[in-house]
């Protein structure tokens, strides 16, 4: 049976923009080292390595002689380098340019890292739409890895899928692997015997077939229970001794051979797709439970192994509409790369373009723009990590268009691909969006100098597996398990803590409450909504003076049933760190008392650290940023995370009750379900009651300065803020 079958193991090792660097060093002791210290003594066999961009420009400065490692068994023939986009994007989000931006340039550092030609690429989250090869082929690339799902989903069956397909778009023709979900789980979950039985029968029934393994590396040690199963207990070192024994019928082999040495199994065209798992939570989440359990229900019909294959979930694209913080990240790194694009064509200084497409490609790593087994988008400093980016390539191009700080600008666009204008507010210190059609709520605010987006929050919406954590029950994995079968918590009462909100955690949220109620209820949602300004339109207008600009926002609604108007102005000077903002309530009843509210949420100031703290106007502490307080009598409020250097303050000209207290998500991640805190809501609120003319008007001073130390309030404010 010599050489019935080819083995393409390929490895995909990635650590996403933002993690921390601890956990980096974790996986690398854990993961990314020992494989390679048991697969280095094996002459006879071969890898293909993927090592996504931000993990290998770690590991190069990190731990340079594992690289070098690398390179020695590159030369040797025995480790074929994967590349693809630098930083790990999903490259269906991506405009054309930056897609061959990030492939091409990864592409030439690998190149010169490892003296080796890079033939092929690994598709990132094996996210595909044909549209794709017009630029994978102008750069380069001649051969991409994707699923069998994405095969089957096409029509074809497993035993058709033995080799590499054509594929063609534009007349661009690209190679493209399916990789096998059955091995998938197979290795390292099962025996190793079994997956050499798997190989076997393949080779019985279609000899000379290519079969293909494409996963994490991270399942080798990183994930939970693996070190001690795929290390400890030997299940690496007894895996490659059997395919180092049974080398003369199964050869391992990598796929810049295969397409070199076989011809094509032939020409397919496949659907916009990825791996099974992913179409499933790209799915709205009742759909998404009922695809579950309808799953459930058939795998035990014995007409399964004829179904199974016509089933799928959704498009990746609708993580974007499945959660507005992803689709509010994608838009701003669409704008920052407009932007940039059209810098180049400026002519303007090349060494600090590069600087900032290097901060958009790094904003363009995928981890946080959708959810699945992983945190992504529920991980605080993943979406941090992408403002970061963000915000730095915006610095730059801002500063190339205005060399000094004293200046202010407003422009209003289609930001959010709503087909509604936003507004966007900026000088040299602050960037502040503004979404009229959605409440007039404030939905980005960046301090520049820490490159920081205070409102990169989370709303708390339901998932489909909140239905194990509401039911309670953990199950005992003891031996290494797929991430996908595990149900484990990581706190106890989580079951308690699932909680959702009926609007975006945003600023400028105007709420109408019934009287009486405390900071406990409004905290666990369940405020009544007696107003209809939280997210309906507002008409905008924008007022210009000398230095300073205002956005002014107005609706005519109602709370309780009686019609009432208001009026939020915030306007921005040159040079300011404050958004000085003025709220104009009209058409008050004579007489009558409304409890009215107005949010902020603040996101990035965890809870719990003795350097992140309320403070009062004698820079006294109140408690961590996970308190929460219920103050009477204020016009005053300072928070602080003193790690990131983020001081806020805040001012009323009125007195004002406060209620403040974190907004925490019940989230999955691959170590099981937590809880998250994920911002602060500071939720100021007056029972107002009307002028003799039925008015009634507050101004307020949002300052946010890069400070490690809390500040008086003396000599902060002045409340000189323009009348509507």
């Amino acid at each position: 049976m010599k050489n019935q079958v080819r083995l393409c193991i390929v490895l995909h090792n990635h650590q996403p923009i933002g993690n921390f660097d601890g956990v980096i060093e974790q996986a690398y002791q854990d993961s990314y080292l020992p494989f390679l210290n048991v697969f280095e003594p094996f002459g006879n066999l071969k890898v293909a390595l993927h090592t996504s961009g931000p993990l290998m420009l770690w590991l190069e400065e990190k731990h340079p002689e594992y690289l070098d490692r690398i390179k020695r068994l590159v030369n040797a023939g025995r480790i074929e380098i994967v590349g693809g986009p630098f930083y790990e994007p999903i490259l269906t989000m991506l405009p054309s340019r930056d897609r061959i931006g990030q492939i091409t340039r990864y592409s030439r550092w690998l190149q010169d890292r490892f003296d080796t030609a890079i033939a092929g690429m690994w598709m990132p989250e094996r996210v595909w739409e044909s549209q794709l090869i017009r630029d994978l082929v102008p750069s380069g690339m001649q051969y991409t890895i994707l699923d069998d799902f994405h095969f089957r989903a096409a029509g074809w069956s497993d035993n058709q899928l033995t080799n590499y397909f054509l594929t063609e778009d534009d007349g661009h023709v690209l190679r493209v692997f399916p990789g096998s979900e059955r091995l998938r789980y197979l290795i390292p979950f099962a025996s190793p015997i079994e997956t050499i039985q798997h190989c076997r029968e393949v080779a019985e029934r279609s000899p000379g077939a290519v079969l293909v393994f494409g996963d994490d590396g991270e399942k080798f040690g990183t994930w939970p229970n693996t070190k001690e199963h795929v290390y400890e207990r030997g299940w690496l070192q007894q895996f490659f001794e059997l395919l180092d024994s049974n080398r003369d019928w199964l050869e391992t082999s990598t796929p810049a051979e295969v397409i070199t040495e076989t011809l094509p199994r032939g020409t397919i065209y496949l659907p916009d797709c990825s791996y099974r798992e992913m179409t499933e939570w790209a799915l709205p989440v009742e759909r998404q439970s009922a695809y579950e359990s309808i799953v459930h229900e058939l795998q035990n019909d014995s007409r399964w192994p004829q179904i199974h294959p016509f089933l799928r979930g959704g498009n990746w694209r609708n993580f974007r509409v499945k959660y507005s913080e992803a689709n509010e990240m994608y838009c701003r790194m669409l704008d920052v790369s407009r932007k940039l694009e059209f810098a180049r064509r400026s002519n303007q200084d090349k060494r600090q373009l590069a600087a900032a497409e290097d901060h958009l490609y790094r904003a363009q790593c995928n981890c946080p723009y959708w959810h699945g087994a992983f945190g992504g988008i529920y991980l605080p400093h993943l979406r941090n990590a992408t403002y970061k980016e963000l915000i730095a390539a915006d610095n730059i191009l801002d500063s190339l268009a205005n060399p000094t700080d004293e200046w202010v600008d407003v422009t209003t666009e289609d930001y959010n691909k709503d087909l509604f204008p936003e507004i966007r507010l900026a000088n040299g210190q602050l960037v502040a969006y503004f979404a009229p059609s959605k409440g007039g709520m404030l939905y980005e605010l960046d301090i520049r100098g820490i490159e920081h987006n205070l409102l990169a929050t989370m709303q708390r919406r339901p998932e489909s597996y909140h239905a194990k954590v509401l039911a309670g029950t953990a199950e005992n994995h003891s031996g290494a398990s797929s991430i996908h079968d595990r149900v484990v918590f990581k706190q106890e009462g989580l079951h308690q803590r699932v909680q959702y909100d009926r609007y975006p955690r945003k600023s400028l949220m105007d709420h109408f409450f019934d009287d009486h109620l405390s900071v406990q209820q409004v905290r666990d949602g369940d405020a009544i909504e007696r107003g209809d300004f939280t997210e309906l339109p507002f008409d905008a207008k924008l007022r210009r003076g000398a230095g300073k600009i205002q956005v002014q926002m107005k609706r005519a609604g109602n709370a309780w049933g009686i019609p009432l108007t208001i009026t939020k102005g915030i306007t921005l000077f040159a040079g300011s760190h404050a958004l000085e903002i003025t709220y104009l309530l009209e058409g008050l009843p004579p007489g009558k008392s409304f409890h009215f509210g107005v949010e902020f949420n603040f996101a990035g100031l965890p809870s719990g650290a003795e350097d992140r703290f309320f403070y009062d106007e004698r820079t006294e502490r109140m408690g961590h940023l996970g308190s929460t307080l219920s103050l009477e009598g204020r016009d005053y409020l300072g928070m602080i995370d003193q790690w990131l250097g983020a001081n806020i303050q805040m001012t009323w000209n009125r007195s004002t009750n406060l209620w403040c207290f974190p907004v925490e998500t019940v989230s999955q991640s691959e170590g099981g379900f937590e809880l998250v805190h994920q911002s602060v809501c500071v939720l100021p609120h007056w029972n107002v009651i009307g002028d003799a003319q039925g008015r009634w008007c507050v101004s307020m001073d949002l300052i946010t300065t890069c400070e490690h130390e809390p500040n008086s309030r003396a000599a902060q404010l002045s409340f000189s803020h323009a009348s509507f």
